[in-house]
């Protein structure tokens, strides 16, 4: 049996997003597909005192039908900002600084690079290590384009060797399940409602949030909230 996860690399995603990674065998980037804006990928939500907050990398638009791959920051000073915001908002928590150097430094790396994924794939990879999630992150493969969503994502999962394909719940829309059992793959669904909420500031409880509020919030013990 061999369990994959193929998904869209996010900025600093939340818990859900590191819970798949962890109940996988091997995650694969999905990079190559197009670009869709005021989504995830280049942004996400802390917590503070006055509500949500979004942190946002700005991006350039260069045409409509940009790959998430082909992305380009559109200006410098966001990773100053945003490390500003995390700082003023989770500087009183618990854990913050024990992690506050590691996740500054990642700040400081990430101001000069030019391309989203990038920054992405950097900051998850980090992440798993601090909350000690093992699994492997990987390029998608190379294949041929078979046309059309579905045989795509099956091709992958032959090229891996995969036996089980896990993805979340939003999925439904678009996967042909029973074209993956006739193809010898199991498809399996995430199921985000049972997360523990956790000592996390001014109520009311906000799950969706970046990984980050957790990891200040609970230190070693995140991976905990995660893994269910």
């Amino acid at each position: 049996m061999k369990r994959i996860a193929i998904l869209q690399a996010n900025y600093i995603p939340w818990k859900g997003y590191f819970d798949i990674i962890n109940l996988v065998d091997e995650f694969v980037y999905l990079d190559d597909v197009q670009y869709t804006k005021n989504d995830w990928r280049n942004r996400n939500i802390i917590k503070t005192r006055d509500g949500l907050q979004w942190l946002t990398i700005p991006m350039q638009h260069e045409h409509l039908d940009q790959t998430i791959r082909e992305k380009k920051v559109a200006s410098r000073g966001w990773a100053k900002k945003h490390w500003h915001a995390l700082t003023t908002n989770y500087g009183g928590c618990e854990w913050f600084k024990v992690y506050s150097e590691e996740i500054h430094d990642l700040y400081k790396q990430v101001e000069s690079m030019r391309f989203l994924v990038d920054i992405n794939h950097l900051f998850i990879s980090k992440i798993c290590n601090i909350i000690d999630i093992k699994t492997p992150l990987l390029e998608k493969p190379r294949y041929p384009d078979k046309g059309e969503k579905n045989r795509n994502l099956i091709e992958m999962c032959h090229i891996m060797e995969a036996t089980h394909y896990l993805t979340g719940p939003a999925a439904r829309n678009y996967i042909n399940e029973k074209l993956f059992i006739r193809e010898g793959i199991k498809v399996e669904w995430m199921d985000y409602g049972n997360y523990t909420e956790y000592g996390q500031f001014q109520p009311p409880f906000e799950h969706g949030v970046t990984i980050l509020d957790l990891i200040f919030h609970t230190g070693p013990d995140a991976l905990k909230y995660i893994n269910i």
